[in-house]
Parts: structure tokens; C-alpha cells; sequence
């Protein structure tokens, strides 16, 4: 995976589903996302294995991104009518259950994932890559997992709120910040007072 943080991430138009399921064949990235948080998250295929449970994890998420004004995109090599059909399909069969309340994008060109360093040679699908950015479209974090690992979705609302924090208080994050941290002063007197009084908790 190439480095992006602290980048613009690349603006594009490509065949998107909608959370209502219609078919937009000119989704623009920037257009549609203006003004918002996103999460962009990049799967190997529909009709797989672990795919399912985090696009589903997701989806049980989903008012968690939105109260954090997160736009969220899913997006692989798979076609639009490929996703329509995913969607639809129940989860005793390994679909997504017959909604989704976010976008799923289509890169079938591969284009996208091959620009991001992020498209497996050998397989011709994307690797896990997940990509969080700010309301500017600034890359704030990239994370990629190989195909049998999947994601923790819950570490991504606690990367939100830990870029809220930040940009709001100036106050830089530890290992471990929760929401409701006090995070830590960026200056000498400031990591050597938190130490002191925490490095147990650590």
C-alpha cells in the first residue's frame, strides 16, 4: 500500500449501489461526500466469507458513523449487479440480508484499488483496505488486512472520535484513548505528567 496520510484522497466517478438499492452509474466521490467524515473500505469479493460479517458489522454500526457525521463506502472489484444480488441474498445463504443502509461502490475496472497500491496480483481483488478521512478529504488514517483477517469496526468510531478530539481540544491521543480521555498535552511537561501518573494503565 502506498502512503496517503495526510494527503487528499483521489476524487473519482464510478457505477455505485445506494442505500435506498437503486443503481447510480455516476457516483462522484467528492460530490456525494461533500462536507462529511468518510470511511472508505475496500473487500475482496461478494459471496465470500468474511466479507459478509463486516459489511453486516457495519451495517449494525451504521447510526454510529452517522451521529459522527461519517459517510461510509464499501467498495470492491465486483459489479453493481453483483452487489444488487449480494444484498438481496438472506444470511442463511451469505448475503447482506436484503438491506444495506450505506453505498457500495464498484470498481470493476480496478482502476481505484490499483492506484492505491492496494490490488493483489495475484488474485485480482483488493486486499482489506480501509481508508478514514477527514471532512477536507484528508487521509487521517490507512489500514490494511491480508484476506483472512477481518476488521475490528468498532476501532474505526473510536478513530473518529479520537480525530474529533484532536481537532477540537489539540490534545494528542494515547495508546488505548477512549472517548472521554483526556489525552495528552503535546509538549515535554505534558507526556512526562501523563506518564508519571499513568503508565500503569498503559
Amino acid at each position: 500500500m502506498k502512503n496517503f496520510i495526510g494527503k487528499k484522497f483521489i476524487d473519482f466517478t464510478i457505477p455505485a449501489v445506494m442505500a435506498n438499492g437503486s443503481i447510480n452509474k455516476n457516483f462522484n466521490f467528492y460530490k456525494e461526500t461533500e462536507n462529511k467524515n468518510i470511511l472508505i473500505f475496500f473487500y475482496p469479493m461478494d459471496f465470500t466469507f468474511v466479507c459478509p460479517s463486516e459489511l453486516i458489522a457495519i451495517n449494525n454500526r451504521i447510526n454510529d458513523f452517522k451521529s459522527r457525521n461519517v459517510e461510509v463506502l464499501g467498495i470492491s472489484v465486483d459489479s453493481c449487479y453483483s452487489h444488487n444480488a449480494w444484498i438481496k441474498t438472506s444470511l442463511e445463504n451469505g448475503g447482506l440480508g436484503g438491506s444495506l443502509n450505506y453505498v457500495l461502490l464498484s470498481d470493476i475496472k480496478k482502476d481505484i484499488s490499483s492506484y492505491l497500491g492496494i490490488l493483489d496480483d495475484i488474485s485480482g481483488v483488493s486486499y482489506r483496505a480501509s481508508f478514514v478521512l477527514d471532512v477536507f478529504k484528508t487521509v487521517r488514517v490507512q489500514h490494511i488486512n491480508d484476506f483472512p483477517i477481518g476488521r475490528n469496526i468498532d476501532e474505526y468510531v473510536r478513530l473518529f472520535d479520537a480525530i474529533s478530539f484532536y481537532n477540537e481540544y489539540g490534545n494528542v491521543c494515547q495508546a488505548g484513548w477512549v472517548s472521554g480521555s483526556s489525552g495528552i498535552k503535546p509538549s515535554s511537561d505534558g507526556i512526562g505528567s501523563f506518564l508519571k501518573s499513568n503508565y500503569k494503565n498503559l
